[in-house]
């Protein structure tokens, strides 16, 4: 595939190298001849090799650069081998050009092997063809071919036909490929010339399988030619050869075709017939020459054709078709009969169809298949759903016919022309839409693949397809194939047909067939043009109301209509109901019979020949002669599809005007015993409230244990006019007998005016047992009252709960069942989503279904919005409430709309959510669709499923009845917003509910006097309700409110009934009225029981709360700051939290001591009354940000409960300003000493998110299985870095994930990766990094990286993705560019990556600590700066880390732990803490450090106790260093350091510059000192020596080497520095640092950097002896008492071996021992690897077999102390020969500080630095880099060069740096300091080399350093590619 980028295309001539697996064997040179290479496009080509190779491990492409304009962009290379079936992708996307890039022209590529797909393997075959030597046999016509074997069918093939093929007398060799079919049986050969001149004689055919020399031959000797033998132009032939004992006969078919004799049955259209039987099939032949009619298909015509094919067995089926072309062309096809030439009639197989071939009539198909006459002909064949959805591209439509074929693991269809689409678009295959089609074909098994084109006629035949959806509900699968490609002569590779494979394949709901046969009534006027519906109801559930439509005129009087329907399998059927619409002229309709017909499985007998069943007898072969003679017939059962029919008589009318007059009935099924039809008398009580009525349409579904009633429209009333207020209307409904009823759906249709209507009650009479059943209902069903819903359930209750109000005669009679209600329905919180999109919005009737595995909830009318009263309207969010009664959970939604409102009908639906509180689940529905004629499929009706990525579960809620009590006092009610708050023990509590959701409810409820009902759903509090919080927001007109009392009804845990609490309040709740207070804690007095007895009726009882809390009174003083506008005007607000409850929030209003509240240094009080809150722990206070200068800086808050005389302290000495500090104006403070967990709202917001992610993650359904033997893995941290594209349309929005998967299936839960601060979804060209935690799944196999978007619109285009495990020192970097979303690529939202694909790199071994940092308690000790932490460690030290803030830690008196990922750096010596001295209070007290290693629990603890700061504490410092403590024991001395600079003798040899100096040591490094207190005045002065002493400074103990600079400043700055001594007084020690080199910049290299080694690390001689310690370690199973022997393998050598010796005294080896032996030896350098042998005392023989364990050998190299760890963990056999042993490669050098000091000497390091070659790539600014090395890091250095512009764009720039030996290079650090006018920069690369070894290591960076892209960092750390 050529790029498409300009130039991209070339002249030359390209060739490739394919080389096999591990690169043993390759192609050689292939040349690809006669390819395009042009922009954009795809060459193919066909090559053959003499071996076969794929998998291929990488390929070579290049070109000989030998054309003008030679260049060639390259995008990827794709090869397919079709013996091994398998497709690999080599990207390249690059330039092979010598002026572009690199200047390669040849390139490797390697594969990517998450691309890799399986496909149909082909294997090769050689094909002769023998045209026979007779005058005039060649042919010039295109020749057909198709091979039939034992296991299946080739494709057709096509043989090309050049100008010489099939000439005379001559034989024409082909190669062709095929699938495994097994052993070939025959081939059919044909050509399509029907004219006199292209007649051919055939002589035979020649078929030789390349790999295997199977060898068949196929005579024919016959003309094809219309003109000779018997006119046909198609050939069967028989295979013939070695392989084949015995060829099938050819057989002459004779078919009868019987046209109907219906008006305008006769077709002129061609028409083709297959016959298919258990041998194959006979092809599609065109019946041409009838045998008995000249004008063939007419009328009643019954023409017959003579069929030539090799035997087909039984023949089973016939596929029989006409093209569709010419007027007229409809057929009405009565039979096909079959038989073999030469029987009698009476032995034909008879194939019935007695359908329509058209278009327009039945199901517009006019291809079908038949099978043999018998019972439920259509339902052996499966429906396929195919969705044809063509791209969005310009041009995208095709004009053309479209084909396609399936292939199954059963079978394939043939290929067919989709003719007749399901959705009718007037135009098919246009730009953009989607275009569905059924075929309807024995069942194929699952889908292995498809094939679709066109073809290629018409005047825009290009076709741009996007995807193929196939479905087919029968087998409840649904397959997707993307394709996204052109099928054109001029676009990409120039096929017009494509072979697809199923991305993914999803379950759906599985259907079965039904066969329904309706027969119409011979009666006058008994036909019907009404739609019309019926639904079947059996045992085990009921289908969907199917409509029984077709495209001919249905239901005709006398007339027998079959549909084919696909519904869900209800098992036994009992009943239907069938009805009409009762719409168009003459409606009525009298039905005779209803017929439904299914397949089950059933046990059948079936006569067997028993000789077949015994296979025993061929040895006895004088038995089976007799057998032969009386052949006996067993009869045996088995299980087979049976078609199982059942009858419903119905005989009368449905008509509005005739017997009962309706239009729907319930039939039973014919040979039902057990129910029978009854009759209910519904009674429908309208309330007595003003505008009660209404004149809509009321429609009522009635449930009972067996079934429903289905919705019937309550019409026929005893009133005449219908539902008016305080009115009882009576109707009457017949159905099949529903046992117990269990619910009521009541709904109305809102049409009319004023259609609001309050239903009372429905009460409904069972005539057949004269039952009364109870359906309390209370409410209204009307948009603009309660929750705007026109449909309720209703649940039936007790009737002494209906008569409990009756004995007091209250106007209060009608006792409320709403709470009981509620308990028993589901309330459904329903937000939906319209699309942003141009005329997105709709103003049409939207109406929905929702399905549960139960039941559904009937149409909902989706009128009343809560949100917006213009609903619908483009990107808005619309919520409705639903309610309905145990549906069970939800499995799909319909939506859809009535498409009124003229042209903007059309609505984009995004998704709709569903929210079950008491369920506790959250549903997502994504859509993503157009609902609208005119896009997309034109479908306005969807249905929707959830998608499980996307739901949510929390804990159930429970409902409450809460009612209100207004006083009867002037001026008690209010307009505001109330809310209430309920809580329980322990602190348990509901969210804070506001009762009513808009204006209208505030201004209807809580008037003077009033008592108002709330049923709302809470979380559960328990048992007990302690108190409740009820309080106003004070707004509206006079918002002061008089409350009298609360009661809160709950319903009884067990046992029916409810109890009632009662809270009495009798106060005002207003701002002028009492204390002022609106907000009330209330407990309760009395608690009412209400249970029901055994024998029905209510025992009722009163108890009187004793225990309740009390109302404390809390003093609370809130002390502000002393520091420099420290106050606020701001409103405050506070929480107080105890034990038992909270406060909720409270405004500080009245402050008793100050008038201006919260002023600098000032202290505050304030009275706050609350039930008891036990002890107090937390507060959360908070400002509103109003006002002037609303920064307040808050000292101290005290709590003083004033009944307990109990204080509680907050020291909080923070900040509330959006301006300071984290910028945050609400915090959370402990009380002080507080010991419990602290929670940050950051990590509430977490903690809800992990409570979601845990349920989420066992939601997912792939690991169901695994879940059984799942051992807990360790958690480690992973960094995960994800690089957005820069396409259109590449970012998104959707939660994504990543799940890291190991080596036998151990993988993580789905790490969702969120962005923070609240940022929503990936921006095209942004950088994100995540940290997730997840179980360690060991070595790293696959990733997948998905999202949770589900619609079309939620694509993703991911460039890169990487994932780090610091704990391994791994990191994998994924070059992925692809897309994640629904309709590009391959339609996959979610990927797995291969690790075969990433470059792995490796990065520091981090480990994990657990730090903890205690904060002194001083006052102000807290801080907000930035503090910084290195740790040293005797194996090297870390980087600067910055510990994170996190909002609450680093305060005064508080220990904070977390985790911190350090470099193994163990074990540890001191560490350093550096604070910027930035943010508002930037002095800090720090107490002490605390680090635990989780690995090997080792702690060491760090104290300073002292100040961090530039004003506080003797010292003034910002830095401080301490020493480690571990286990009591110091690890550091602190020491005074003498320094001694010795200036050279060398003219200019003085600077006046300021210097420093680092020291590095075993124990780290110094910091940076500050030469500057001098004995001298004029420092560093020619010849001079000049000394500086720093006391108190931790030891380095041996020191290694001094890093010395300065910086360049005063006259004459260069210096040359003969020496630097540094003397360690406690250690008595000097060392000292030769240099006698220039630190200039225009001197010698021009550096003003040193590096100095130590000169004192004499130089040891290498070459003289060592000794070696060896410490073995045996493990726990296998012990041994003979001896053992080791060779150590050295990189300079190989020593003797050493015995180690076991003697009786002195035993060795014993179960979990450590041995230790020394041995002398040369020295053998670094040691690689170790021989290990196990061998008995005394050359003794060996009896068995004996093994030896050993754990863990480590060599210690005594002179410099380097240790070589081996982990074996193997068995050792015992043997005495020599060659018996194990050898183990080195595991972990641990190399000594002696070792590394001495490998330091300057170097010289050359950088090489490569900008990317993207537009604006360069920079200006100053970039300095640093290296990390084994030796330690080199300080960072500025790359300058003179005279030159660094860093342009696609420029390769080299440095020169001298620094001491790094060792092996480990990381590189790059940064640019942002100056100059476009400081981004795009780093491509950094290659370092090491000029005294001509070792380069390679740092990949390739993203950008630039503060407004990607990630916006400027500074980057980069990893050697390994």
């Amino acid at each position: 595939m050529t790029g498409n980028v300009r130039g991209a295309g070339t002249n030359s001539k390209i060739h490739m190298v394919m080389h096999g697996a591990k690169g043993i064997k390759n192609s050689g040179k292939v040349f690809l001849e006669g390819g395009a290479f042009e922009r954009g496009l795809i060459d193919i080509f066909n090559v053959e090799i003499c071996e076969l190779m794929s998998p291929l491990s990488r390929v070579t492409i290049g070109h000989d650069n030998g054309a003008v304009g030679a260049g060639w962009y390259c995008e990827k290379v794709v090869i397919y081998c079709p013996f091994t079936g398998i497709e690999q992708t080599f990207p390249c996307g690059m330039w092979l050009d010598e002026d572009e890039g690199d200047g390669l022209i040849e390139r490797e590529l390697y594969e990517m092997v998450s691309l890799r797909q399986k496909k149909q393997k082909k294997y090769p075959w050689s094909l002769w063809i023998w045209t026979s030597d007779v005058k005039g046999a060649g042919t010039d016509a295109q020749v057909f071919l198709q091979i039939y074997g034992e296991k299946g069918k080739s494709d057709e093939m096509k043989l090309e036909n050049n100008s010489d093929s099939f000439e005379q007398g001559q034989v024409d060799k082909f190669m062709i490929e095929m699938p495994d079919i097994g052993r070939l049986l025959k081939l059919r050969i044909w050509h399509e010339k029907r004219h006199p001149f292209a007649g051919w004689h055939l002589g035979k055919v020649t078929l030789l399988k390349t790999l295997t020399m199977e060898k068949y031959s196929f005579e024919c000797g016959r003309w094809l030619d219309i003109n000779e033998d018997d006119n046909e132009i198609v050939r069967e032939l028989p295979a013939t050869g070695v392989l084949i004992d015995e060829p099938l006969p050819l057989i002459k078919y004779r078919v009868t075709i019987c046209t109907g004799n219906v008006s305008g049955s006769g077709t002129d259209a061609t028409v083709f017939l297959n016959v298919l039987g258990d041998l194959g099939d006979t092809g599609d032949r065109l019946m041409i020459m009838s045998k008995n009619n000249v004008n063939k298909f007419e009328k009643g015509n019954h023409d017959e054709f003579l069929i030539e094919s090799v035997s087909l067995g039984q023949v089973r089926r016939v596929r029989v078709g006409h093209d569709g072309r010419g007027g007229g062309c409809g057929w009405y096809l009565d039979k096909v009969m079959v038989r073999e030439e030469g029987q009698p009639e009476s032995m034909a197989t008879e194939f019935p169809c007695y359908r329509w071939l058209d278009r327009n009539e039945d199901d517009g198909q006019i291809v079908r298949e038949l099978v043999p006459a018998g019972d439920g002909l259509r339902l052996f064949n499966v429906g396929y759903q195919i969705a044809i959805k063509t791209g969005s591209v310009n041009g995208a439509s095709s004009d053309s016919k479209v084909f396609v074929k399936l292939y199954g693991e059963k079978g394939d269809t043939s290929k067919v022309i989709l003719a007749v689409s399901d959705n009718d678009l007037r135009n098919y295959f246009e730009t953009g839409r989607t275009d569905i089609f059924t075929l309807e074909t024995s069942d194929i098994g699952k889908i292995n693949r498809l094939l679709i084109g066109h073809t290629n006629e018409g005047l825009r035949a290009g076709w741009f397809l996007d995807s193929v959806q196939i479905s087919v509900p029968v087998h409840g699968k649904q397959y997707m194939f993307p394709s996204h490609r052109w099928l054109c002569k001029d676009e990409a590779d120039g096929k017009v047909e494509v072979e697809l494979y199923p991305s993914e394949t999803l379950d759906i709901e599985q259907l079965i067939n039904y066969e329904v046969t309706v027969v119409t009534g011979d009666v006058r006027a008994g036909g019907t043009n009404a739609k019309v519906f019926c639904q079947i109801y059996g045992y085990e559930g009921k289908t969907e109301v199917l409509p029984l439509k077709s495209r001919s005129n249905s239901f005709e009087r006398g007339t027998t209509d079959i549909f084919k329907i696909e519904a869900q399998d209800v098992g036994k059927i009992y009943k239907i109901r069938i009805y009409h619409d009762g719409k168009g002229i003459g409606d009525g309709w009298f039905l005779e019979t209803v017929d439904i017909k299914r397949l089950t499985m059933a046990i059948v007998q079936v006569e067997v020949k028993k000789e077949e069943t015994s296979k025993k007898d061929k040895k006895k072969d004088k038995k089976k002669k007799k057998k032969e003679e009386e052949e006996e017939v067993e009869i045996i059962e088995e299980l087979q599809e049976v078609v199982e029919t059942f009858t419903f008589p119905c005989n009368r009318w449905l008509a509005r005007d005739e017997e009962d007059r309706e239009i729907v009935v319930e039939l039973l099924a014919e040979d039902n015993e057990d129910l029978e039809m009854n009759s209910y008398e519904i009674h429908v009580f309208t309330g007595t409230m003003w505008g009660a009525g209404t004149d809509a349409n009321v429609y009522v579904n009635i449930y009972g244990e067996t079934g429903d009633t289905g919705e019937r429209h309550l019409k026929k009333s005893n009133n005449l006019n219908k539902f008016e207020k305080g009115q009882e209307d009576v109707f009457d409904i017949s159905a099949v007998d529903l046992g117990t009823l269990k619910k009521l759906r009541i709904r109305h249709d809102n049409s009319q005016a004023s259609a609001g209507w309050f239903l009372d009650r429905v009460e409904i009479v069972d005539n057949k047992d004269d039952t009364t059943y109870f359906f309390p209902c209370n409410r209204w069903l009307a948009v603009d009252e309660d929750d705007g819903q026109l449909a309720r359930e209703l649940v039936p209750v007790d009737e002494a709960f209906m008569k409990k109000g009756d004995d007091d005669d209250e106007d209060d009679s009608e006792a409320t069942l709403g709470l009981e209600q509620k308990a028993m329905s589901t309330t459904y919180t329903v937000r939906i989503k319209t699309g942003d999109k141009k005329y997105g919005g709709t103003d049409a009737n939207v109406f929905m279904i929702l399905y549960g595995t139960k039941d559904d909830t009937g149409i909902i009318n989706l009128k009343a919005s809560k949100t917006h009263k213009n609903k619908f309207e483009r990107g808005m969010i619309d919520v409705f409430t639903v309610e309905a009664v145990d549906l069970g959970p939800l499995k799909k939604l319909r939506i859809g709309h009535d498409n009124n409102g003229g042209g903007s009908a059309g609505w984009f639906l995004d998704w709709v959510e569903i929210d079950a509180p008491s369920l506790g689940q959250k549903l997502h529905f994504p859509c993503g669709r157009w609902l609208d004629r005119g896009e997309d499929d034109g479908a306005i009706i969807r249905e929707l499923f959830p998608n499980p990525l996307q739901s949510e579960f929390s804990t159930p809620f429970v409902p409450y009845e809460i009612k209100i009590f207004t006083s009867d006092v002037f001026g008690a009610g209010t307009d505001a917003d109330v809310f209430i708050v309920l809580y329980g023990r322990d602190a348990v509590c509901t969210q804070q509910k506001s009762l009513c959701v808009n204006k209208r409810e505030r201004r209807m409820y809580f008037e003077r006097g009033a008592e108002d009902m709330f049923i709302v759903e809470l979380e559960d509090v328990g048992d007990v309700i302690e108190k409740i919080r009820i309080g106003h927001d004070n707004r509206g007109v006079n918002p002061g409110w008089h409350l009298d009392r609360v009661e809160i009804r709950r319903l009884l845990r067990k046992g029916k009934g409810s109890e009632t609490v009662i809270f009495p309040c009798e106060r005002w709740l207003a701002k002028s009225e009492d204390d002022g207070e609106t907000v009330r804690e209330l407990v309760p007095s009395d608690i009412i029981t209400e249970k029901l007895s055994r024998d029905g009726s209510l025992k009722v009882t009163e108890v009187e709360v004793e225990d309740a809390l009390e109302t404390h009174t809390y003093k609370v003083s809130v002390m502000t700051g002393d520091l420099y506008g420290a106050g606020t005007d701001a409103n405050v607000f506070l929480t107080v939290y105890g034990d038992l409850g909270d406060t909720g929030e409270r405004k500080l209003s009245k402050s008793e001591t100050n008038s201006n509240k919260f002023e600098r240094g000032s202290v505050d009080k304030f009275t706050i009354e609350a039930v008891d809150l036990g002890q107090i722990f937390k507060i959360k206070i908070r400002h509103d940000n109003s006002m002037v200068s609303p920064d307040w800086y808050l000292d101290q808050v005290e709590v003083l409960d004033i009944d307990t005389e109990e204080v509680f302290l907050f020291l909080c000495e923070r900040w509330l300003s959006r301006k300071r500090e984290d910028r945050r104006i609400e915090r959370y403070f402990y009380v002080k000493g507080y010991e419990g967990v602290r929670e940050s709202s950051a990590s509430e917001k977490k903690n809800l998110a992990l409570m979601q992610k845990s349920v989420d993650s066992n939601m997912n359904k792939k690991n169901k299985k695994k879940k059984e033997e799942e051992i807990d893995l360790p958690i480690i941290p992973y960094h995960i870095t994800i690089y957005t594209g820069l396409e259109r349309d590449a970012s998104t929005t959707s939660r994504a994930y990543v799940i890291i998967i190991g080596a036998n299936h151990t993988q993580t839960d789905r790490l969702w990766l969120d962005l923070q601060d609240g940022r929503k979804g990936f921006e095209a060209g942004t950088l994100e990094s995540f940290e997730s935690h997840g179980s360690d799944v060991g070595e790293i196999k696959k990733v997948e990286l998905g999202h949770d978007g589900a619609t079309p619109e939620s694509c993703w285009l991911v460039d890169e993705l990487s994932v780090a495990v610091p704990t391994k020192g791994v990191k994998y970097i994924f070059a992925c560019k692809c897309w994640l979303a629904k309709d590009r690529g391959d339609g996959l939202t979610a990927r797995v990556f291969n690790v075969l694909d990433a470059e792995a790199i490796s990065i520091s071994h981090k480990i994990i600590y657990e730090v903890t940092v205690v904060t002194g308690d001083v006052q102000n000790a807290g801080t907000d700066t930035q503090i910084f932490m290195t740790v040293f460690g005797a194996n090297g030290s870390t980087e600067e880390m910055l510990l994170q803030k996190n909002e609450d830690r680093f305060e005064r008196g508080q220990e904070d732990t977390f985790n911190m990922e350090i470099d193994d750096v163990a074990p540890l010596r001191k560490m350093r803490l550096r604070i910027d001295g930035s943010g508002s209070r930037p002095d800090w007290f720090l107490d002490k450090v605390i680090m635990r290693n989780l690995t090997t629990e080792e702690v060491s603890v760090f104290t300073y106790e002292g100040w961090l700061s530039r004003t506080h504490g003797p010292k003034r410092a910002l830095i401080c260093e301490m020493a480690a403590v571990v286990d009591e024991e110091v690890m550091v001395e602190v020491t005074t350091y003498i320094v001694q600079v010795k200036t050279s003798d060398v003219a200019g040899a003085g600077t006046d510059a300021n210097v420093w100096i680092i020291i590095f040591g075993e124990n780290g490094d110094t910091g940076t000192l500050a030469l500057k207190e001098c004995n001298k005045s004029n420092k560093f002065e020619r010849k001079q020596v000049d000394t500086f002493r720093f006391p108190e400074i931790l030891s380095m103990g041996d020191l290694s080497k001094v890093r010395v600079w300065h910086d360049n400043t005063g006259i004459a700055p260069g210096w040359h520095l003969e020496y630097i001594d540094v003397k360690d007084e406690i250690m008595d020690k000097t060392f000292r640092f030769p240099c006698d080199r220039w630190l200039a910049k225009n001197d010698d290299d021009g550096q003003i950097m040193r590096e100095l080694a130590c000169a004192n690390n004499d130089y040891l001689d290498l070459n003289e002896k060592t000794k070696y310690e060896i410490c073995i370690t045996t493990g726990d199973t296998a012990e041994t008492k003979e001896n053992a022997w080791i060779v150590l393998e050295g990189r300079k050598g190989r020593s003797k071996e050493f015995v180690m010796e076991n003697s009786s005294k002195k035993k060795r080896f014993l179960r979990g021992n450590v041995d230790r032996f020394e041995f002398s030896s040369k020295n053998l350098g670094d040691i690689a690897g170790i021989c290990l042998g196990h061998t008995p005392k005394d050359g003794k023989k060996v009896k068995g077999e004996v093994y030896w364990h050993v754990e863990e050998v480590v060599v210690t190299e005594r002179e410099l102390g380097n240790k070589y760890i081996f982990k074996c963990n193997s068995l050792i056999p015992l043997s005495p020969k020599r060659d018996d042993f194990i050898t183990v490669e080195c595991t972990k050098t641990i190399e000594s500080f002696a070792s590394k000091a001495r490998s330091l000497v300057p170097v010289k390091y050359e950088i090489i630095v490569i900008t990317g070659d993207e537009k604006g790539a360069g920079t200006d600014a100053n970039v300095f880099i640093t290296l990390y090395g084994s030796n330690g890091d080199s300080g960072c250095r500025q790359l300058r060069q003179k005279f030159r512009n660094l860093f342009e764009r696609g420029q390769t720039d080299r440095f020169s740096v001298e620094m001491l030996d790094m060792g092996e290079l480990q990381k590189v650090r790059v940064e640019h300091d942002n100056s100059g006018l476009s400081p981004g920069w795009l780093l491509d690369r950094v290659e370092v080399t090491n000029t005294a070894n001509g070792v380069t290591t390679i740092f990949l960076c390739g993203k950008w350093l630039d503060s407004k892209k990607a990630d916006g960092k400027i500074s980057r750390a980069l990893y050697p590619k390994y």
